[in-house]
């Protein structure tokens, strides 16, 4: 995969003495999520504050790997970085217009045999992971305009027949605006396109049901309402009703049969 830089940063970053890949790479930063040791190797996640030439800050998450690699079909024994697929996804994405992770830099290179990636995104200031939002504190009008932002954040992934594979509270972000809320993705690596966009569809709506623990029957139905469009109890709510609970229940019919 090609080295990226965002046009619209590259004076401010030559300005932070940041220009090539060795540059990231040595960059001394502290951890912000500490290194995690698996598939082989590493990776770990920086928080910078770069200072522009007029005093102001901007905010980015450094990400760097040496050896955290994933399996695929064109690379079945050495692998590729796991960033590489992030990457991939995110400018996916951007392409659809969903809604995600700003990226800045990216690059790959291999040194003295070892695979190192780096990821460069934008800080998400001012949003706020969706499981540290509690729906029943918030005014009515305000719950129904973060509930319809999530929605129509996760209609669009799906209308592009993409699965985000890993849809929990935690891998969305929002910010309440003047006009209601915006949403954003996160946690890219695991995406995928599929053939059909029910199969997208209900994979992830049935992870994001069974971890909106914040969320009411009402908060969950008006939720399906500005996901499908709809603003009665069509057959097309209830199906997809019937479905996510048939699969919550098949789920903890499994586990409680195993915890026996």
């Amino acid at each position: 995969m090609q080295d990226y830089q965002a046009d619209n940063w590259k004076a401010f970053l030559a300005n932070n003495g940041l220009k090539s890949f060795d540059d990231w790479w040595q960059r001394e930063a502290d951890w912000f999520e500490e290194p995690n040791y698996r598939r082989g190797g590493w990776s770990g996640v920086s928080r910078l504050e770069l200072r522009a030439t007029d005093g102001s800050t901007r905010v980015v998450f450094l990400k760097r790997q040496e050896n955290h690699v994933a399996k695929t079909l064109l690379h079945p024994l050495r692998g590729v970085p796991t960033f590489v697929r992030e990457m991939h996804n995110i400018l996916r994405l951007k392409e659809a217009g969903v809604a995600a992770l700003e990226p800045v830099y990216f690059a790959v290179r291999t040194i003295n045999g070892a695979q190192r990636a780096v990821l460069v995104t934008e800080s998400l200031d001012g949003f706020t992971p969706l499981d540290e939002i509690s729906t029943g504190e918030l005014e009515h009008s305000a719950r129904r305009q973060l509930i319809k932002a999530v929605a129509t954040l996760v209609r669009r992934l799906h209308a592009k027949n993409l699965q985000h594979n890993c849809l929990y509270p935690k891998h969305i972000f929002v910010k309440q605006t003047g006009a209601g809320f915006e949403a954003r993705l996160i946690d890219l690596e695991k995406t995928k396109r599929r053939l059909f966009e029910r199969t997208a569809m209900v994979r992830d709506l049935d992870s994001l049901n069974r971890h909106t623990h914040n969320w009411s029957s009402a908060d969950r139905l008006f939720f399906l309402h500005s996901y499908l469009h709809s603003e009665s109890l069509t057959s097309a709510v209830r199906n997809l009703w019937s479905q996510l609970l048939e699969r919550r229940k098949k789920r903890y019919k499994a586990r409680e049969d195993k915890n026996h």
